[in-house]
């Protein structure tokens, strides 16, 4: 009896204890998000998630919703500046804007002034900006970058397979290695799972220097589990560089006949611009391993190569939180004719509604091309209960057929081009490191324009009519996937 009751004392005070815990970490992470969530409907998700999960519901708010990003980084650059190459010479400034571009474009300037001050990087003209489509374009091109370069080749991916042709470029960047060129690769941590065996044991055999970004299965890792690199940049002798949303999959041969193929549009870029690449990799190589890449092996001197005016975007849940999201909301609002807009993932926040209701109630023709068939059902059942809130005010949204486009492209008034590695949902524009470049040329908008009037004219375009005629569960079931939006 006496054991009986000293057992059923210990458990009393363990669940008392327990309950205890609860309690107190419920009522820091709800502080916690109270004073630093800067979007009120995210620190309300969270409150409630924390209060009707008791103790799990805090742990995760701790280990998902807390980014200790900044601090880290600062810690591990123990200092160290981040990296700016030297002021370019031959800025274009706002006010210079009109010498470049045609009469009908001048209001442009405003939006080169708000992306300036957001970004804090010149707008440099003097570029190239070829569109390469698929991998069955792009990959040659960069492997024959990587085999043409001399002094130094930058490769920083989200998803590195190690299929036939992810192998390729390993290869490629072994040959590199030995025939004397300084050679960085950095992979994602998360990316890096999307295949087994993992793409590191092909490369290091290779005798290539590579790094994860942020490797999340170790346990002290787990406060950075949902912050990711999802940057795609190449770049060879300083010289030549590639940028956009291609992940190096087998998928993206559409030649190759996949199982899951995957359309994209890659970007091979030559010209100043190609400085602002290296730094983005830069940065991230000294926040991953401490080394820092200086000198004119990585950045050579900047040679003149086209007619674009062209800045790179970096964007990440540190010091450049929402530049992208600034960026996207400034070029919206100056918009006079049209709007391009080419996802995958379509998630937009309330302002970044607001302000494609309002083109559209302006007069500007807004149009947003994604695929008709998500490679994530859930983000497609979640973007479908959002589609209401644009259609009635006007915008048009076009289903694009298969193979699923993974392609990201904004086009403002013929002229002004956003391209890179970011979606339009919060993973994006608040979580994800991406990498996008601002193009301010008539001949490229027009190029991109000509791409995706030729993907709209393939598509469906939905009504609204069509998607309020959605039966109740499908309804409830999109509303239900809409709650994950700041997660998806």
């Amino acid at each position: 009896m006496t054991a009986l009751i000293n057992l059923s004392f210990t458990l009393h005070a363990w669940h008392l204890a327990v309950a205890g815990l609860a309690l107190v970490l419920a009522v820091a992470a709800c502080g916690h998000a109270v004073l630093f969530k800067r979007d009120s409907r995210s620190c309300i998700a969270w409150v409630g998630f924390i209060w009707l999960v008791p103790l799990a519901g805090s742990v995760l708010y701790f280990v998902f919703g807390v980014n200790r990003l900044r601090r880290h980084a600062a810690l591990l650059r123990g200092g160290v500046e981040r990296y700016r190459a030297e002021p370019p010479q031959n800025e274009c400034l706002p006010d210079e804007l009109h010498h470049h571009l045609q009469d009908h474009t001048g209001h442009l300037s405003m939006l080169a002034r708000v992306v300036g001050g957001v970004v804090q990087r010149p707008l440099l003209p003097g570029n190239q900006v070829e569109p390469l489509f698929n991998g069955d374009e792009a990959y040659p091109a960069m492997i024959a970058a990587i085999q043409q370069a001399r002094e130094s080749l930058s490769l920083q991916t989200y998803i590195f397979d190690s299929s036939r042709h992810g192998l390729a470029f390993a290869r490629a960047l072994g040959d590199a290695v030995r025939r004397g060129v300084q050679v960085r690769v950095l992979i994602d941590g998360a990316g890096l799972r999307y295949s087994w065996p993992s793409i590191l044991h092909a490369l290091r055999r290779e005798g290539v220097t590579c790094a994860r970004f942020l490797p999340s299965l170790a346990p002290w890792r787990a406060t950075t589990l949902n912050l990711r690199s999802h940057r795609k940049i190449l770049v060879a002798d300083g010289r030549v560089g590639f940028t956009g949303g291609m992940n190096i999959r087998a998928g993206h041969c559409l030649k190759d006949a996949p199982r899951h193929p995957v359309q994209d549009i890659h970007f091979r870029l030559r010209g100043p611009v190609v400085t602002q690449l290296q730094e983005a990799f830069a940065d991230d190589w000294l926040f991953t391993t401490g080394e820092a890449l200086r000198g004119a092996a990585w950045f050579a001197e900047p040679e003149r190569a086209g007619t674009v005016l062209a800045r790179g975007i970096m964007d990440g849940p540190d010091e450049d939180f929402e530049k992208l999201r600034w960026t996207i909301l400034g070029a919206l609002n100056i918009a006079r004719r049209s709007v391009r807009i080419m996802t995958p993932y379509f998630l937009p926040d309330t302002a970044i509604v607001s302000a494609l209701n309002l083109a559209a109630l302006r007069g500007v023709q807004v149009d947003i091309l994604l695929p008709s068939k998500n490679n994530l059902p859930v983000v497609q059942w979640a973007s479908r209960a959002l589609w209401w809130q644009v259609l009635e005010h006007g915008c048009r949204i076009w289903l694009t057929p298969p193979p699923f486009d993974h392609s990201k492209v904004m086009l403002v008034d013929d002229c002004w081009a956003l391209v890179g590695s970011a979606n339009w949902d919060a993973r994006s524009l608040r979580l994800n490191f991406e990498f996008d470049v601002e193009c301010y040329d008539g001949t490229l908008a027009r190029q991109l324009e000509a791409v995706l009037e030729k993907k709209r004219a393939a598509a469906h375009q939905v009504t609204l009519a069509e998607v309020d005629a959605r039966s109740l569960p499908t309804r409830l079931r999109d509303g239900v996937a809409r709650l994950l939006t700041p997660y998806l």
